[in-house]
């Protein structure tokens, strides 16, 4: 793996310059490197981490666990493919025990996303059952605490 990559894994992003300085390499190396890892397809994009309670979004997200049929020679990746490409699948991995695929979806309320598993996941060929979970509240995004302990809730109170 290249050091900028395991640098921009890090989490930091920091300017060319600062990225240089510190791995004592030329902002055009710097540059290059990146603009390699663009081309080859290793680095897709820039994910910020953000905490949901800070920004006005009110999206829900839901984890879904999908049985799936394999596909004669295509296995698990056809059906994969298929349900990766709608555009409120943000996640989608294949999993081993219980199911087969985990989806992460989002929708703007509980109501759509629950169409979205009823009307195009569960109706999709392969799928064999569908598990939706709604997500609540994070705590812990991306390797990021989204709580501090000021912002944590109380511990009860211990009944006497």
């Amino acid at each position: 793996m290249s050091k900028v990559l395991e640098f921009l894994l890090r989490g930091e992003r920091l300017s060319t310059s600062e990225m240089a300085e510190v791995l004592r390499i030329a902002p055009e190396e710097v540059e290059a490197e990146i603009r390699r890892l663009q081309e080859e397809g290793t680095l897709l994009g820039w994910l910020p981490v953000l905490n949901p309670d800070k920004i006005d979004d009110h999206r829900v997200s839901a984890v879904i666990e999908l049985k799936i049929s394999p596909e004669r020679e295509g296995g698990f990746d056809r059906v994969a493919m298929r349900v990766s490409k709608f555009d409120e699948v943000q996640t989608c991995y294949l999993m081993s025990g219980a199911y087969d695929l985990l989806v992460i979806a989002r929708g703007k309320n509980l109501q759509q996303v629950a169409g979205f598993v009823s009307e195009k996941l569960a109706t999709l060929g392969g799928v064999l059952s569908t598990a939706t979970h709604f997500l609540l509240r994070p705590y812990k995004e991306q390797g990021h605490l989204l709580l501090d302990e000021a912002g944590s809730p109380e511990k009860p109170a211990v009944s006497p």
